[in-house]
């Protein structure tokens, strides 16, 4: 759908009685809506939020980090829990990637397909971290996942899918682990709080009584810490 020079995404759920704009991590425009939403309120009501929508735009373009283009060469730095990490390539290993004294290692011949490589390597590390912490974290939120599954989200840091399984961004891993753990917190409330409503911010507060920083570091950094 498009209101003027702007586009965006609707999404409807029946469990939504009312509408909601956000700008997603990528500056993607989404309106939240009711299933039975009318295509003329949601351009009124986008119209009527303009002001805020070029605003938190801008703020996202002035965010954004330029482009980094990785040769996946001995020396390169990589993040991974909020550290940088040097990738060494070497002759052999049995892996393409792997984390070793304090450093990624990763065999020559691996390197011409090295960002493949490089994302396997950490959906994997983060299926396991961020299960890890999920299990930890739920007890506080009085929650139990159904299941985690770390893929690629586009421009989500997580999402509560259907059956309360949680999905998470493998870039998710890159982050500091306090800012990693605030996104898993914050979809793990989700499982009992479905939208953002005062009821869902004041039991984030209880699970994570520094959320709001955490939140606000990771709306502020949170692209280009992650950015390979």
């Amino acid at each position: 759908m498009t209101v003027g020079d702007l586009r965006l995404e609707v999404r409807a759920s029946n469990r939504r009685t009312t509408m909601q704009v956000t700008i997603d991590r990528g500056g993607e425009l989404i309106v939240f809506a009711p299933a039975d939403y009318d295509a003329s309120v949601v351009r009124r009501f986008v119209r009527e939020k303009r002001l805020w929508i070029y605003k938190k735009l801008a703020e996202k373009e002035a965010l954004r980090p330029s482009a980094v283009i990785k040769e996946y060469v001995t020396g390169e730095g990589f993040p991974y829990l909020g550290r940088s990490y040097r990738l060494l390539l070497v002759d052999a290993q049995p892996v393409p990637v792997k984390l070793e004294a304090g450093r990624l290692k990763m065999p020559r011949s691996a390197a011409a397909n090295g960002r493949a490589h490089m994302v396997d390597w950490y959906t994997a590390h983060g299926q396991w971290w961020l299960s890890e912490r999920a299990k930890r974290i739920a007890a506080r939120v009085g929650v139990t996942p159904s299941g985690i599954l770390v893929q690629d989200l586009g421009y989500r840091w997580g999402s509560c899918g259907r059956g309360e399984r949680l999905n998470f961004h493998w870039k998710t891993v890159l982050l500091p682990p306090r800012m990693a753990e605030y996104v898993v917190a914050h979809e793990l409330v989700h499982i009992r709080a479905a939208h953002h409503t005062p009821e869902f911010w004041g039991k984030l507060e209880r699970a994570m009584p520094d959320f709001a920083a955490r939140k606000e570091w990771l709306a502020i950094n949170g692209a280009a810490a992650t950015t390979i």
